[in-house]
């Protein structure tokens, strides 16, 4: 389902803002993922680690433990980002924010991506390589429960993230 990898270029994807003009790499990715017959693309970094999807920060989940590359890996900040990062400790789990290889993507038991238009969405492969057994893991599951249940009101915001508006 992922695939298509770009180097991308010191200083074109400025992490720190979200300005029209980082948003021309994604398209690239977007357009290149397509041409290859995948749905999406996974980018890396300048310096060859995984960085993020076209417009979605991703997680890796190894060994039980959950892996996302950080602030300096070229990623834009993704709200649902730091929902996950949130919800993920608050479970109990160990989030490590750090540079990874790509290979860490082939030996992965989970992965997911995050952001405003995939919210919590399950990678089922890359590279045409099963992720797992090929379907959503549990871990990615009992975050993704996490996630709705607190934005629709079904679990307690103890985050204070939800505004009422009458």
């Amino acid at each position: 389902m992922v695939s298509s990898w770009r180097r991308m270029a010191p200083n074109t994807h400025a992490a720190m803002t979200k300005s029209g003009g980082n948003y021309v790499n994604s398209q690239f990715v977007t357009m290149e993922a397509s041409d290859l017959g995948f749905v999406e693309g996974i980018t890396l970094d300048v310096n060859g680690y995984v960085s993020e999807g076209s417009g979605e920060n991703v997680f890796v989940i190894y060994r039980g433990a959950i892996y996302t590359p950080p602030v300096g890996a070229s990623i834009l900040l993704g709200v649902n980002r730091d929902y996950v990062i949130t919800l993920a400790r608050g479970m109990g789990y160990e989030v490590r924010e750090q540079t990874f290889p790509r290979e860490m993507l082939y030996v992965a038991d989970e992965i997911f991506f995050t952001g405003t238009a995939v919210e919590v969405s399950p990678i089922r492969s890359v590279d045409k390589i099963k992720i797992g057994n090929g379907s959503r893991g549990p871990i990615t599951k009992k975050i993704q429960d996490q996630f709705f249940g607190v934005i629709s009101g079904e679990i307690p915001d103890q985050y204070g993230w939800m505004t009422a508006v009458k």
